[in-house]
This record gives structure tokens, C-alpha cells and sequence, in this order.
């Protein structure tokens, strides 16, 4: 008796060829600073990128930046904090008073100005995790408390200059320890900011293999090697444009070295840590998240003690730009955080953003407020962009969603 055997399936058919695509969602705002950033060169006739603006804007942004940092993990936590703006004048008076008037030495003052800020995070948080009152209760209340405290802390007058070496972090340049080199056309440009800009597109790139060869072993899709190698070298040449630049005129802000240093921390916490996961899950869908045994209450109240030391960073590198703590310090700066975490791409439900895009959010509204005083804009004008570019970047967060 002879047996039969089923025959042999058919061969999948091959699936459709490989091609180059972007995710709009996730890349959109990096498309969108470049493109700002190449419209304001051109109409101010390359002013923009000149090497002593460069360092301006980094400089002048620097709270933002750090602000926005703390800002895009509250909002992806699905809070929001309108206080930051007021802790932020409450600690620079707290490190006048205790530089200034007190003579305590600087490294001792900030060391506490911090902790004050972590203290005021952890006053808000208590009642935003653990009373349950929504969190923008909490930081309204918190934005009028604290301004008041700084008037009553100050005596309604400013207070300074402080110690030169927090003057230093705010408005000072890295030593050419290693000299300059020659860059042809381009002149003399130092060494050590170079070598640091090789440094951090080294450290991005090995990252970014590393993460797409990690995909690889779990079998998911990856972008083709020639986009994946356009990327990298895409952001290598912003950022070895920046730095060159930035050699070229007095070397590397003090204020872009702590930024860079909050940005790979902050990245790894956010991407790569148990905490960074819960923070996401909190904010992508709260009802999973606090089935799947995640401390919910616990990781909201640590998400605003890191934004009030944020804030207290923020709050000493803007007393020491201004060598004086003053009750007005701080104004708005809460304002200009959110619009940073959402151009940026966070999404207003929560769940959604970066740290990186929060930083170039940030860099946007940058851009826009010194290329709009370049080509001698009214302030109206400015403000009628930036709102403008904050209802865009917003309205095209949600146009996505409802696409996916």
C-alpha cells in the first residue's frame, strides 16, 4: 500500500522591496528646525549662524532648555507644572541670600539651592500623588505662593552681584587647554571643542548602531543601512557645524557642556531605566499602568521633586547671568518650557515625547525669538511667530494621531 504526501506549500511570495521612509511623527521637528533654522540665515544674511549668535542663543536659552528637560517628563507623566517660572526666582533669592548676604561659600549655596528646589518639587508632588488634587491646582497655586515668598525673601529689591564662579557657569566659556588649530578659510578654531564635538557624534552613533543592532536580534524592522548612514551623518554635520563655529569664537559655553550632560542623562534615564518605562506607562494609559503593579503614586511624586531641582538649576544659572536676584526673575519662563516639551513633540494626552525633541523644541522657539530681533522685528511680531508655531506643532501632533 503506497502513501501519499501532501505536497510542499508554495513559497511566500517575496514581500515589496525596501524603501526609504521617514516617520513624520517622530522626525517632523527636526525637519522643522532645520528648515527654520535655513530661512532666518537667509533673510538675515547669514548673521544667524555667525559664531558669537550661536553662542547667544545657547547661552540666552539655557533655562529654557533646562526647564524643558523636567517639563517633557512631567507631561509625559501626564501632569503639567505652571510653578516652574516662580521656583525658579524663589531659588536664585534663596542663593543670593545665602552667597550674598550670608557668605556662604558658592559650592555650599548651590548644593542647597538645589535641595530647596527638590523640597518644593516634593511639597507639590505630595499633593498632586498622594491628596490627589490635579496637578494644574497644585502648580497654579504654587506659581502665586512662590512668587510671593520671593517679593517677601528679596524685600521687593534685588540682590547681588554674586561669586564669580557662578557668573562663570552662566555666562562663561571652557579654557583652550590644548590650543587651536588651523581650519583653513576658516581660521583658528580650539582644539578641545573640536575633540568634544567628535566625542559626542562618536557616542551618538555607536548608540544608535548598538540600538539598531539590538532590533535586529529581536527580529524587528530597522531603517536600510543607507538611510540608517544618512541619518547619522546628518547629525553629525549639525552638530560638528555648531561646535566648529563655537571654537571658532570663544570655545564651548559652560552652560552648553551641563546641557549636553543633562541630555545624555536625562535620555538614558528616559529610554533605558525601570523608572523612565513606568513614567511612559503612567501617561500612556494610567488604568494599565496601576494594574501592572506600577507605583504610580510614587513616580508622579518623583517626577515633580526632579522638576523643582530642575527649576533650582535654572534659577542659579539665571541669577548668575544676571549677576542679581531679583522678585521678577522668571516671568513666563513657565510659558515658554511647555511650548518647548510640545513643539518638541510631546503629545498632550501624555505617553508621547523626548527628551531630545523637548531640547529642540526649545532651540526652535530660540531661533525664532533671535531671528526675528535680527531682522528687527517689534516684539508683537515675535510673539504672533512663536504662538503661531506652538498651535502648529500641537494641531499637527493630533492630525497624526487620529492618521495612525
Amino acid at each position: 500500500m503506497t502513501t501519499k504526501t501532501a505536497p510542499a506549500p508554495a513559497a511566500a511570495p517575496p514581500g515589496p522591496p525596501r524603501r526609504f521612509s521617514i516617520n513624520l511623527r517622530q522626525s517632523g521637528i527636526y525637519v522643522a528646525f532645520v528648515l527654520i533654522v535655513a530661512l532666518f540665515t537667509v533673510v538675515t544674511g547669514g548673521d544667524l549662524l555667525q559664531p558669537q549668535n550661536i553662542s547667544n542663543i545657547i547661552v540666552q536659552n539655557s533655562y529654557v532648555l533646562i526647564l524643558a528637560i523636567g517639563m517633557i517628563l512631567v507631561i509625559i507623566g501626564g501632569h503639567i507644572d505652571l510653578s516652574v517660572g516662580s521656583t525658579v526666582a524663589l531659588t536664585g533669592a534663596i542663593c543670593a541670600v545665602l552667597t550674598v548676604q550670608w557668605g556662604v561659600p558658592w559650592p555650599v549655596a548651590v548644593l542647597l539651592t538645589l535641595l530647596s528646589g527638590a523640597l518644593i518639587g516634593a511639597a507639590q508632588g505630595y499633593w498632586i500623588a498622594y491628596f490627589g488634587i490635579p496637578a494644574f491646582i497644585v502648580t497654579l497655586a504654587g506659581m502665586l505662593v512662590f512668587r510671593a515668598l520671593t517679593m517677601s525673601t528679596l524685600g521687593n529689591q534685588g540682590i547681588g552681584p554674586f561669586p564669580d564662579a557662578i557668573s562663570k557657569l552662566s555666562n562663561g566659556f571652557t579654557g583652550g587647554y590644548l590650543g587651536n588649530i588651523g581650519l583653513g578659510p576658516l581660521g583658528g578654531a580650539d582644539l578641545l571643542s573640536l575633540l568634544a564635538g567628535l566625542a559626542c557624534v562618536a557616542g551618538f552613533a555607536l548608540s544608535q548602531w548598538r540600538k539598531r543592532s539590538a532590533r535586529l536580534g529581536y527580529g524587528q524592522v530597522v531603517d536600510p543601512m543607507p538611510l540608517f548612514v544618512l541619518k547619522i551623518a546628518g547629525v553629525a554635520v549639525v552638530v560638528m557645524a555648531i561646535v566648529v563655529q563655537l571654537a571658532r569664537f570663544r570655545n564651548l559655553p559652560w552652560t552648553l557642556v551641563l546641557l549636553a550632560a543633562l541630555v545624555l542623562g536625562y535620555s538614558l534615564m528616559a529610554n533605558n531605566s525601570v523608572f523612565g518605562r513606568h513614567v511612559y506607562s503612567i501617561g500612556g494609559n494610567l488604568q494599565a499602568a496601576t494594574l501592572s503593579g506600577v507605583k504610580v503614586k510614587a513616580v508622579t511624586f518623583w517626577l515633580f521633586v526632579n522638576m523643582g531641582a530642575l527649576a533650582a538649576l535654572a534659577g542659579v544659572i539665571v541669577a548668575g547671568r544676571l549677576n542679581l536676584a531679583g522678585p521678577t526673575a522668571g516671568m513666563s519662563f513657565e510659558l515658554d518650557a511647555i511650548a518647548a516639551a510640545f513643539i518638541g513633540g510631546a503629545a498632550v494626552q501624555g505617553g508621547v515625547g523626548k527628551v531630545v525633541g523637548a531640547i529642540t523644541g526649545g532651540l526652535i522657539m530660540g531661533v525664532i525669538t533671535n531671528g526675528m530681533s535680527l531682522i528687527g522685528a517689534p516684539t508683537e511680531r515675535t510673539m504672533l511667530v512663536k504662538g503661531l508655531v506652538l498651535l502648529v506643532a500641537v494641531a499637527y501632533d493630533v492630525w497624526t494621531k487620529r492618521r495612525a
